[in-house]
């Protein structure tokens, strides 16, 4: 069984005008829209809790209920972004918010009207730590991947984690009752040692059991239909194709992308992006998958012209299906990666989409 599933995209909210130049998502399923992007260089633009908040804004507090319009992105460039990411840290727990404070229930809406105006649905798991009970970054123990593994001490308990996430994927329903398809990219960043699946603390066979358990429990055992899935290694300096030791398989994943962060230092972040990303094209050739820029970023924008200066730059001449950039938290003002009314970096960010043929909705 592969993990990619065939499903019909919803098309008829996804029209661009020349103020964000783009192609629409194809009616081909979410690999099918993606492998097109990449072919025709017209990659999916996406932003992490889009509908969800923004710089100054949270859907999840308005007392009246929020109609899901309000985007910073869409204030920015009178666009949605194509791909809308959220994450479901919290669900494993049985939480009515996430890690970020989002409302599940708000969460299901939001990623039920991005699909039903066309978009592609995207989720990450920063889930805590079973074995210890701290966040995902509880890294003071080197045991926890080994004990949800069948035959480890949290086994069970990890297998009620993994339901009370199918529960919530398989509650995504389109309007005509069908399920909605969605990109699914656990146990990200695995080449760096920050989160409890990290590379200092398993195994590269633990990880990958994980890997397939995740997928077998969710694709087979729960029969979610639709489920696309992304691994994501962070660029590392030194030795960074050793994440391809950390690779459960082709049958077990459809998208392969970079998970690397902007800085003031230009020319470090293009270095890194070139070496991330020609190495993983070339991986993605040997094994027939799709190239993605899974998280990416500059902190705060302080550069006006960092769309067309640098990240057009650092993504050129890469197959690249998608690029997503993180979160506006509405209560850290200083926690932005993508431009709103007013910053600095919103008239050149429209520039990039038109520039750069990036598909929005």
């Amino acid at each position: 069984m592969k993990a990619t599933r065939t499903f019909t995209v919803l098309l008829a909210a996804c029209i661009l005008t020349a103020s964000c130049a783009g192609n629409s998502p194809a009616p081909s399923g979410i690999t099918g829209t993606l492998r097109s992007a990449a072919a025709a260089g017209t990659p999916l633009y996406g932003h992490q809790d889009d509908l969800m908040y923004g710089h100054a804004w949270n859907a999840n507090l308005d007392p009246a209920g929020d109609d899901l319009t309000r985007s910073d992105v869409k204030d920015a460039c009178g666009r949605y972004p194509a791909l809308l990411g959220l994450d479901m840290g919290g669900i494993e727990l049985g939480d009515t918010h996430n890690l970020d404070g989002n409302d599940f229930a708000l969460m299901r809406r939001a990623a039920i009207t991005h699909y039903a105006r066309g978009g592609v649905v995207s989720l990450s798991w920063h889930l805590r730590n079973p074995f210890t009970g701290g966040d995902a970054w509880d890294i003071s123990s080197d045991k926890a991947v080994a004990s949800v593994l069948p035959g480890g001490e949290k086994h069970e308990l990890f297998t009620q984690w993994l339901d009370r996430l199918a529960d919530w994927i398989l509650s995504l329903k389109a309007a005509d009752g069908s399920q909605i398809p969605v990109l699914f990219r656990p146990w990200h960043e695995h080449s760096g040692s920050w989160f409890w699946w990290g590379r200092d603390l398993c195994t590269a066979e633990e990880y990958n059991a994980l890997w397939r358990m995740t997928w077998e429990h969710l694709t087979v055992k729960r029969g979610i239909e639709g489920l696309v899935w992304a691994i994501s290694p962070n660029y590392m300096d030194r030795d960074f194709e050793q994440w391809e030791t950390r690779y459960p398989g082709d049958e077990y994943v459809d998208i392969v992308g970079l998970d690397c962060y902007a800085s003031p230092d230009r020319a470090r972040y293009l270095r890194q992006m070139h070496a991330g990303l020609g190495s993983l094209q070339r991986f993605c050739e040997a094994h027939g998958k799709i190239l993605a820029v899974t998280e990416t970023g500059l902190e705060t924008l302080p550069d006006p012209v960092w769309w067309t200066g640098t990240l057009s730059e650092a993504i050129a001449g890469f197959p690249v299906s998608y690029v997503l950039t993180w979160r506006n938290a509405s209560d850290k003002p200083t926690h932005f990666y993508a431009p709103f009314t007013g910053q600095a970096s919103a008239d050149d960010f429209a520039a990039w989409i038109r520039q750069d043929k990036i598909t929005m909705l």
